[in-house]
């Protein structure tokens, strides 16, 4: 059980806010319960659609008006090396108060892990959790965010601050299309709010690795097992060994993973095959830890190249760099934990090898607490759940905190330095 928030210290009109927003919880569950009904996985254009007017009608309660961005097609690279265009949802953006001195970046998306076959579709209230494909990774997530920027334009304080809301399709597949959005709003915010959910025991990460997807593309050349084996050169099987190579290298760089995803290529057993591809993933703490890791990478992929008419080509890259824990990310989680503090919780802090547009916007500048969503587990998974008490609590910390950066107890000035 979390802890009940104690609004009784704040003035009248913060505490008739925060009030507002646990009478209003039952109503955030449930429009939970429809968002989390309308599928949208990550490549389900038409469901993705679907799902962004349903946010367009809901911020654009807000001020300003949401914009809808398409995004650029991103390349999926094929066992035979070819590229295949892939395309992607649009990205919804709001801009409220663009000329104010202070300026915030809140971040969400509203793309899930599961797609429109993937049998774990339907929502359910089941005691103390809702159930349910992304109650947590995030439409709760978005939920929260939309409640307590619509308690905030109700306060009086509300014009000491700008902000925009960027809402991705993409996040769960790397954010491919929306990376530079991502990156412009990095660098122009001086501090960044994303709503991850929190851990199921309701620690907030203020640290993540950083992430790569890599594939690697093997060419080697055909022929007939019985009559000309030995003229054959097998694809698989280098990318077999370069595989394993990759595995054997786990435990060998501090803090460093790389997980093999798949290996694609071949066909009849009678051909020795002439292509094959790859693909993994690598997670490394620390922007050095990434570059050595790459380096690795590179020098096994050159090694497939042995004269013997094998070939490879290396697609792909860190897609989310390392988010450490900097001295602005300590001021970041500094100022959460006292808007925790102010309502009786107390607020905890992990680092995670998960990665997220948290990563994105640190590496652009700006200093950001990514969980700000609702308390919840099981994710990517059919035991996705998200804690019902934890939504009207997180929609109220979210609101403190723009509360303290609006009226200048939260001090931004030279955080991003």
């Amino acid at each position: 059980m979390l802890d009940a928030p104690n609004v009784s210290d704040f003035e009248p009109e913060m505490r008739d806010a925060l009030m507002g927003l646990q009478r209003e919880a039952a109503q955030a569950i449930a429009r939970t319960s429809r968002w989390a009904a309308q599928n949208s996985g990550s490549l389900e254009i038409s469901a993705l659609k679907a799902m962004a007017d349903v946010l367009e009608e809901a911020f654009g309660a807000l001020p300003g008006r949401v914009e809808r961005i398409a995004l650029a097609p991103f390349q999926r690279v094929l066992p035979d090396g070819r590229s295949q265009s892939v395309q992607l949802g649009e990205a919804l953006r709001l801009t409220v108060r663009p000329q104010a001195r202070l300026r915030i970046a809140l971040t969400g998306h509203y793309d899930t892990v599961f797609a429109q076959t993937h049998p774990f579709q339907m929502v359910e209230e089941d005691g103390d959790a809702l159930r349910g494909p992304g109650v947590a990774d995030m439409k709760g997530g978005l939920g929260v965010m939309l409640d307590a920027l619509s308690a905030f334009e109700q306060c009086s304080f509300a014009g000491q601050l700008g902000y925009t809301v960027l809402l991705s399709p993409d996040e769960e597949i790397g954010s491919p299309g929306s990376a530079p959005l991502l990156a412009q709003l990095g660098a122009e915010a001086q501090f960044g709010m994303t709503y991850e959910p929190a851990t199921p025991d309701g620690f907030l990460i203020d640290a993540r690795a950083g992430s790569g997807n890599f594939a690697l593309v093997v060419k080697g050349r055909s022929a007939h097992v019985g009559r000309a084996f030995a003229e054959g050169r097998n694809a698989v099987a280098a990318a077999a060994r370069f595989a394993a190579a990759m595995d054997a290298m786990n435990g060998h760089m501090d803090g460093v993973t790389i997980n093999i995803g798949a290996i694609e290529g071949g066909g009849p057993v009678n051909i020795v095959p002439e292509h094959a591809l790859v693909r993994f993933n690598v997670r490394a703490p620390s922007v050095e830890q990434a570059r050595e890791a790459a380096g690795r990478i590179e020098e096994a992929a050159r090694s497939i190249e042995d004269g013997s008419g094998l070939t490879s080509h290396l697609h792909g890259g860190f897609t989310r760099p390392p988010k450490p824990r900097s001295l602005a990310q300590s001021a970041a989680a500094a100022i959460v934990a006292d808007a925790g503090a102010r309502l009786g919780l107390r607020l905890e802090f992990r680092s995670s090898g998960g990665v997220c547009e948290g990563n994105n916007l640190a590496a652009a500048g700006c200093p950001n607490i990514d969980t700000l969503g609702v308390v919840g587990g099981g994710l990517h998974s059919a035991e996705e759940f998200a804690l019902k008490e934890s939504f009207a609590e997180r929609a109220q910390l979210s609101l403190v905190i723009l509360q303290a950066l609006a009226t200048g107890r939260a001090d931004l000035a030279g955080l991003r330095a």
